[in-house]
């Protein structure tokens, strides 16, 4: 996910000097001066994104597809039961940390064949005199995907282990269940939260997760919330138009959450299928390409289940186990897609996984991520700080510090940048009545293209400043012009205001 260079220094900017001089007033408390210096050191670290959702939900495999490497393990071993950090770091590492601070480094094991990492916690060695219970894992690995961004990989939400719920609901919805707990801010900025169905449960958390216990005071969760439909191949039963099946799927799952200002989009992904294409090998290609040499219906046949497909005794042109190893890899929809690809006329392997990766949906969440989180970071980031130095100013009251919190809490009220992420959702699934120019300009002022002044407005990186200060004048009297036009809807009437507002803080950010 890339980062707009400069996109938004202003906030980053007055978020440091509240948390400062918050530091500075209640600097003789030991409680909230440590909370506010974790405050002020996430201002400078990377975005935090949380992958969320229940039981086998498939959250590791899509990291490991984001990441396009195998560093998140997939098996339902106890690792997968805790909280676990991914970082960038030169060179790759995994340590345990316990609840008081003391530190493992944990042995990393990589399986044969189709199996891939395991995390060893059974024999940790402990910088402290006896064994402690691991509170969360922090992997640090060299991948570029990670340099701007840490992905949080948390536990299923509807374990049926309380606590292992738990470790997720402390990490996104603190405060929830314990009131010394109230002052703590959630530890992600945004978060990606894996949809099989759309439950009553799943919406209950949603709900903490862009609420939280924060709302008494005034402020909110998590900024930013993509949903994600996750293991979309088998919605349609691993079926060749399995894809199409999910994005009916998303767009229902969308509508209903958009409503509730839940979720600001819902992309269908299979994530199984981005990540072997990610990793897609010689020999897979191959035993591909001698399957698209097989009549139709005899290998259709052969898929209808991946037992099936893998059995000794069905005759086919790959070894019984190459077929098992590609039914786990890529399942039956990734198999059935590949050799589609190889009879259209793909020609070598590079091109399969370009096509079978663009086919998995994981270029799109990836553009929706960059577009709503990625190129937003300073704001994600400005939202959670304020967040948790509002909880702090109102748990700690009595000091100097109390005269920050109107401006802290103004800056909160500004959510422009949620409508904004609330409103590109909605143009996903939701259609406007206006000219495919004027909706082009309008995707584009609230940032859809990106969130520097010039990209909104349609120019030049090197336009002169007063070329873009006209621009921006225009949109704003075109915009909230249209805004009253009496046949208006009220979401016609809402997006022309949200496109108004945008050019206003585009104007803003310009010089004099």
């Amino acid at each position: 996910m890339n980062r707009e260079v400069g996109a938004a220094p202003g906030i980053v900017a007055e978020a440091h000097r509240l948390v400062g001089a918050a530091r500075a007033a209640l600097a003789s408390e030991p409680r909230p001066r440590a909370l506010l210096a974790d405050c002020a050191g996430r201002l400078d670290q990377p975005l935090r994104i949380a992958l969320a959702g229940s039981l086998k939900a498939g959250k590791s495999t899509l990291l490991n597809s984001l990441v396009g490497q195998d560093i998140a393990p997939t098996d339902a071993t106890e690792c997968t039961r805790v909280v676990t950090w991914y970082r960038y770091g030169s060179t790759p590492s995994v340590t345990a940390h316990a609840g008081d601070g003391a530190r493992a480094n944990v042995v990393v094991r990589r399986g044969g064949g189709t199996h891939g990492l395991t995390f060893d916690l059974e024999r940790l060695n402990w910088n402290a005199p006896a064994p402690r219970e691991v509170d969360h894992l922090e992997v640090e690995w060299p991948a570029a995907a990670l340099a701007h961004t840490t992905i949080i990989d948390t536990p299923g939400t509807s374990s049926l282990s309380r606590e292992v719920s738990r470790r997720t609901a402390r990490l996104l919805t603190p405060g929830a269940e314990q009131a010394e707990q109230s002052i703590a801010v959630p530890g992600a900025d945004a978060v990606v939260y894996l949809l099989r169905r759309l439950d009553a449960a799943d919406v209950r958390f949603l709900e903490r997760v862009g609420a939280g216990t924060g709302a008494a005071h005034g402020v909110s969760g998590p900024l930013g919330v993509v949903g994600v439909v996750s293991r979309a191949d088998e919605i349609g039963a691993g079926r060749i138009d399995a894809l199409h099946s999910a994005r009916d799927v998303a767009t229902r799952f969308a509508g209903e959450l958009e409503r509730t200002g839940l979720c600001q989009a819902v992309i269908p992904v299979a994530g199984l299928l981005a990540f072997a294409a990610a990793t897609l090998r010689q020999q897979e290609y191959a035993a591909f390409e001698a399957l698209a040499g097989v009549p139709v219906d005899e290998l259709s046949t052969a898929l209808l289940s991946a037992d099936r497909f893998a059995r000794p005794d069905v005759a086919l042109p790959v070894a019984p186990e190459l077929r098992a190893q590609l039914a786990e890899r890529f399942g039956l929809f990734g198999i059935r897609m590949a050799v589609t690809l190889i009879r259209l006329g793909v020609r070598d392997s590079a091109t399969l996984a370009a096509e079978l990766t663009a086919r998995s949906g994981v270029d799109e969440l990836r553009s929706v991520l960059d577009v709503q989180f990625g190129q937003r970071a300073d704001q994600l980031k400005a939202h959670s700080a304020l967040t948790a130095l509002a909880r702090v100013l109102t748990a700690y009251p009595g000091s100097e510090a109390d005269a920050l919190l109107p401006r802290v809490r103004t800056l909160l009220a500004d959510v422009h940048g949620f409508a904004e992420l609330r409103l590109l959702g909605r143009l996903r699934t939701d259609e406007l009545a206006l000219p495919p120019t004027d909706l082009a300009e309008l995707h584009r002022l609230i940032g859809g293209s990106g969130i520097a002044p010039h990209l909104r407005l349609g120019l030049p990186v090197d336009a002169a400043p007063s070329v873009q200060r006209d621009q921006a004048v225009a949109a704003v009297r075109k915009w909230r012009s249209r805004a009253r036009h009496p046949l208006a809807d009220q979401f016609t009437t809402t997006a022309c205001l949200t496109a108004a507002r945008s050019a206003e803080g585009a104007l803003g950010l310009l010089p004099e």
